[in-house]
């Protein structure tokens, strides 16, 4: 049987986004969602969009977009503040092309196109995956962009969503470096770029796998 599994907030950790990816051996019948965030803070935006979109031939891909890929993509357009982004982890990013001040015109069109193709939700099987949070009463096809990409779960902790599938989300950070289970959602922004791991899951069976952003695994306790 394929694995559904997904990675939690990668914030520019290439080291981290690496070891994750060699530990879990990947095969072409994976569904692997990442869960947004790849962009901002860690030292290497860059290499994480290269990694992605080289990874889209190695499995079956899906990536959402989170609230740092809307500021990128707002940046890029003119229609987000580029202070705004900056101040919130998009100077890291910048700094990962090799150039400042930021330059628009050298963002490379496939890493424009990359940012572009991300998804706002996914569904599969018994699970349906969001960056940030959702409405438990709204359709997935239904929900608010503020729920989906901004919500933290420091300010609304969601009933269990009437579809009766369990969420897969990031975005609250995680300090402790664990999962955060609440039964029927699950959050796996584990605060790689903050001294946390980068974390992964096979969300059928719950396996874990995690590295910190200089690349080393961590052990199962």
């Amino acid at each position: 049987m394929n694995r559904l599994l997904a990675i939690g907030d990668i914030h520019g950790c290439g080291l981290a986004l690496d070891a994750v990816l060699r530990a879990l051996e990947l095969q072409p019948t994976d569904q692997l969602v990442i869960l947004g965030d790849v962009v901002d803070r860690g030292p290497d935006s860059r290499g994480v969009i290269d990694r992605l979109i080289a990874l889209g031939t190695e499995c079956q891909l899906t990536v959402l977009r989170g609230n740092h890929e809307e500021m990128m993509l707002g940046a890029l357009v003119g229609s987000t503040p580029l202070d705004w982004w900056l101040e919130c982890g998009g100077k890291a990013a910048v700094k990962s092309y090799e150039m400042w001040p930021f330059m628009p015109h050298r963002i490379p069109r496939a890493h424009r196109q990359f940012l572009q193709s991300t998804l706002p939700y996914f569904e599969a099987d018994d699970f349906f995956f969001v960056h940030a949070n959702y409405v438990a009463d709204e359709p997935l096809d239904n929900q608010p962009a503020e729920a989906l990409r901004w919500q933290s779960l420091d300010h609304h902790w969601p009933e269990p969503h009437a579809s009766g599938k369990t969420a897969i989300l990031g975005h609250t950070a995680q300090p402790n470096g664990e999962v955060l289970d609440a039964g029927y959602f699950r959050c796996l922004d584990t605060y790689c770029y903050g001294g946390g791991w980068l974390t992964a899951m096979d969300v059928r069976t719950g396996e874990v796998w995690q590295a910190n952003r200089e690349g080393a695994m961590r052990l199962a306790i």
